[in-house]
């Protein structure tokens, strides 16, 4: 019986801290959640880009997948796109080094500054009638 009872409780709490993680890493709000989905996007769709990490470039398809990916592996410990820009797409977290990206006409700017130029335009458009006379920002047409 008290073999039963250690089995029970062992399971009970497995499912209860398993539950607790389940809805901590839910608690992004949607309007979040979606910010975070258009900044990948926009780095998805930055074809004459290239992303430096760890001192290797990548394509932005490539760019885009990896920042996916480390979201998932760390969505516990981002709550906005702020948190994304900031413990995602900022840093690598093998080397500390920021990630850059390479314009085509040679300039380079850290992810960080980028996204948040790009997430700025975001909720600036959200809040002008839903997308309409917001600008994109274009950090390759720019003079340094």
């Amino acid at each position: 019986m008290a073999r039963l009872s250690m089995l029970t409780f062992a399971f009970l709490l497995s499912l209860s801290i398993g539950t607790a993680r389940l809805l901590y890493s839910q608690t992004i709000p949607p309007g979040e959640k979606q910010k975070i989905e258009t900044l990948i996007k926009y780095v998805d769709e930055m074809s004459d880009t290239q992303f430096m990490r760890n001192g290797r470039p990548y394509d932005a398809k490539t760019a885009a997948t990896f920042l996916r990916r480390k979201w998932k592996a760390n969505d516990s410990g981002v709550k906005s796109a702020h948190d994304f820009i900031d413990k995602v797409a900022t840093l690598s977290g093998t080397s500390g080094k920021p990630y850059i990206i390479c314009f085509k006409d040679g300039h380079e700017v850290k992810s960080r500054d980028v996204l948040l130029a790009e997430l700025k335009r975001i909720e600036k458009s959200r809040t002008e009638s839903r997308g309409l006379g917001a600008k994109r920002t274009s950090f390759a047409n720019e003079s340094r």
